[in-house]
Parts: C-alpha cells; sequence; structure tokens
C-alpha cells in the first residue's frame, strides 16, 4: 500500500514534535470554547431572525385588526410595538454587528493566533488524537482520513 493511502491522519492532523500533551488539551479547551460561541452566535442570529419575522407579523396583524373594523387597536400597536427597539436604541441587527465586533471576531481572531503559533496552525489535534485511539483499524468507516483505504487483513 503506498504512503498516500496508509491508513493514518494527514499532517495537518498530526501534531508537531514540539507539542506537548498539555498544549493540546489546552488548545482543544480554546477550540470547545469557541465552538460554544458559535453556537451562542447561531443563537444570536436566531433571535435576530425571530424577532424579525414576529415584527412582520405584527404587520399582519394590524392589517387584519383594521379589517376587522378596529383602527383604535391597530394604532395601538403599529405605534407602541411596530419597530420597536428590543433594547434602548438597537434592533437586533445591531445587537448581533455589536457582538461579532466586540466578542466573536477578537475571540476567533486570538484561537487563530494561538494555533498558529503554539501547534504550527494545525487544528483539531485533540478530537484527532481522539479518533485515533477509538477507531477500529482495518474497519470501513473506521480509516483515519478521507480517501485512506482499510489496512488489508
Amino acid at each position: 500500500m503506498s504512503d498516500e493511502h496508509a491508513d493514518h491522519p494527514d499532517t495537518a492532523h498530526t501534531r508537531p514534535d514540539t507539542v506537548s500533551d498539555e498544549t493540546v488539551r489546552a488548545l482543544g479547551a480554546l477550540s470547545e470554547a469557541l465552538e460554544t460561541t458559535e453556537r451562542a452566535r447561531g443563537a444570536l442570529y436566531t433571535f435576530h431572525q425571530l424577532t424579525g419575522g414576529a415584527d412582520f407579523q405584527l404587520g399582519d396583524a394590524v392589517r387584519l385588526l383594521r379589517e376587522a373594523g378596529h383602527d383604535r387597536a391597530a394604532d395601538l400597536v403599529e405605534r407602541e410595538i411596530v419597530g420597536r427597539n428590543v433594547i434602548p436604541g438597537h434592533w437586533t441587527f445591531q445587537i448581533v454587528e455589536a457582538y461579532d465586533r466586540t466578542y466573536y471576531r477578537p475571540f476567533a481572531e486570538t484561537e487563530r493566533r494561538l494555533t498558529d503559533e503554539l501547534a504550527a496552525g494545525r487544528t483539531h489535534l485533540y478530537e484527532a488524537e481522539l479518533k485515533e485511539a477509538r477507531r477500529t483499524r482495518g474497519r470501513p468507516d473506521h480509516t483515519a482520513r478521507p480517501g485512506a483505504r482499510p489496512e488489508e487483513r
């Protein structure tokens, strides 16, 4: 079997010789925290989209109130709720922008910088080593990487 198809992790997921177990664990924890932040960011976008959708639904409610002859009620909803800030001075897009600018991007840039500095830019080393420890060599769908063939038995 050629080295190209050998059933071992690719270089991008193999720790450099100078990287300690402690560093792999620390970078794994940092990466996991960033992944949690990605999920939080997704929830923030969900909040943004749901709130925007609700605002358009309010427009429909205003129209239906008017069609039902409830102009005063429609005026109240339109004046007090439609287009209202969700927190003082902010629509949801402004919250998303502030989160990205103030927290998410600096976090992602710091994680990338430390991965570059401490592990030669190699990502997911912790997970790659878990995969190596847990997979069954020689079995289909237990290969080290895409395109690798299981070892001959």
